[in-house]
């Protein structure tokens, strides 16, 4: 039995084949329930996984796609940011990206958010980042993820 896709998740697939991607968003295993779990039942290395975190940068939403296998420092990023960065409360999180935190895809937000890719995740051949919706994922490359989202790189050693 073929189950549907949320409405969310199919926005963000229309926005991806817009964007020159396959659109292609699959289901992850029901036993994946964390990134390392998601990792595995991907055989992928958790470093591949793209977390995508909303954050403040003064007043101002901003995106960053973070390798699953790091963690953001607001301070050290705010600064090369030249800004003071926190974390989006989820309600923020859901009005500016109509997804559920940590379902959050990296393109399908009502507008577009400035959006910093982590350099890291360079160093994965595929990449599976969240489809919008929970247990939702696609699968693309470090270059695709920097061109889909008109995202900048930003080293977050």
């Amino acid at each position: 039995m073929r189950r549907s896709l949320p409405q969310i998740t199919c926005r963000v697939s229309d926005t991806l084949i817009a964007r020159g991607h396959h659109g292609l968003i699959v289901t992850a295993p029901e036993s994946a329930t964390g990134p390392a779990e998601t990792a595995e039942a991907m055989e992928v290395e958790v470093g591949a996984l793209v977390h995508s975190e909303v954050f403040l940068l003064g007043d101002e939403p901003i995106l960053l796609l973070v390798s699953a296998a790091h963690r953001v420092d607001p301070d050290r990023t705010g600064a090369r940011l030249e800004g003071t960065l926190i974390p989006a409360p989820p309600h923020l999180v859901m009005r500016y990206t109509g997804q559920l935190p940590g379902s959050v895809a990296p393109i399908g937000h009502p507008a577009n958010l400035p959006t910093w890719v982590d350099s890291r995740l360079s160093g994965h051949r595929e990449l599976w980042a969240a489809g919008g919706s929970p247990g939702t994922v696609f699968r693309t490359s470090y270059t695709e993820l920097l061109r889909i989202t008109a995202g900048l790189s930003l080293d977050l050693d």
